[in-house]
């Protein structure tokens, strides 16, 4: 098992387009990986877009990642880094 910590620094937090990115990337990995808001809310399945984004994870939150299975740490680093890069979205606006 793998598991990390990243503070959401997107403006808009992990709403729509974000929650879209990191789900399809999730999607990618031969690992369970779930997501909880650090100290409130339950774990959610990070490959359902609609768990996802009914978490409704705001700017300076800090979200858990946490996977299981054979690819679980790269999984982890990949959707840590996307939440890191502000999910490939610095410039947009």
């Amino acid at each position: 098992m793998a598991e990390s910590e990243i503070v959401v620094t997107h403006p808009i937090g992990l709403h729509a387009r974000p929650s879209v990115k990191l789900t399809q990337l999730a999607k990618t990995y031969d690992a369970s990986i779930r997501l909880r808001v650090l100290d409130d809310g339950e774990w959610v399945d990070a490959k359902s877009i609609v768990r996802v984004m009914a978490m409704k994870v705001k700017v300076g939150q800090t979200l858990l990642v946490q996977a299981e299975g054979p690819d679980a740490g790269a999984a982890v680093g990949a959707l840590v880094t996307l939440v890191e890069r502000e999910f490939n979205e610095q410039d947009a606006g």
